[in-house]
């Protein structure tokens, strides 16, 4: 569930109390879903109808070429409607593609955001994909250099299992306090600035 306005600022309020020990800048971002997946039903509507004339010949039933025609057609347009229905629909989702969507969301995300362009190279993208239950930290060169890929994986590990959970603020805040614990070790504030917005970007 995406997070009211009162949560929102939760979560501004979080960055805020980071970046002033820090001279990274912490974008958070949470998207619905990264993509609408419409090929996914009507493929495998058709995938599945390509079977009826295969089951049909199996049954004791006697159509000629134009009823199992209009069967297959049919089946066809049920399962393209029933596979429409959201939960259903993400479940025929392979997890790669659902992943891979989401990866380049994030990455087009990061661009869009400004977070190359920060002085120092000291951008900090934590995004959250919640239909897909994916969640990826990007970090520009400037900080990436000073925390290995591994921090970043605890971290977005422990968060990925709260959006497993429905617990989207609960992993947020706890993600902004586990950042904030290495960039300010590790990238520590060395003036008073606030390049980019600290609210929550909502996708």
């Amino acid at each position: 569930m995406l997070l009211n306005e009162e949560n929102q600022k939760r979560v501004a309020r979080a960055i805020a109390a980071i970046e002033k020990d820090t001279d990274a800048e912490l974008v958070t971002v949470l998207a619905r879903q990264a993509d609408d997946y419409r090929y996914i039903p009507m493929m495998w509507a058709a995938l599945l109808s390509l079977l009826v004339p295969l089951a049909l010949a199996f049954m004791p039933v006697g159509l000629d070429a134009l009823e199992t025609l209009l069967a297959q057609w049919t089946v066809l347009v049920v399962l393209a409607v029933l596979f429409r229905w959201p939960p259903l629909m993400m479940k025929l989702v392979p997890k790669r593609v659902k992943h891979w969507r989401a990866a380049n969301l994030a990455r087009r995300t990061f661009l869009d955001q400004g977070l190359h362009h920060t002085r120092g190279d000291h951008g900090v993208l934590i995004f959250v994909s919640e239909a897909e239950h994916y969640v990826e930290i990007l970090a520009d060169r400037g900080v990436a250099q000073h925390v290995p890929d591994e921090t970043w994986k605890k971290i977005v590990d422990t968060f990925t299992t709260h959006v497993q959970q429905g617990e989207v603020l609960n992993g947020f805040l706890e993600c902004i306090a586990s950042c904030g614990d290495q960039l300010i070790i590790k990238v520590p504030a060395t003036e008073k600035k606030n390049e980019l917005p600290n609210h929550l970007v909502v996708l």
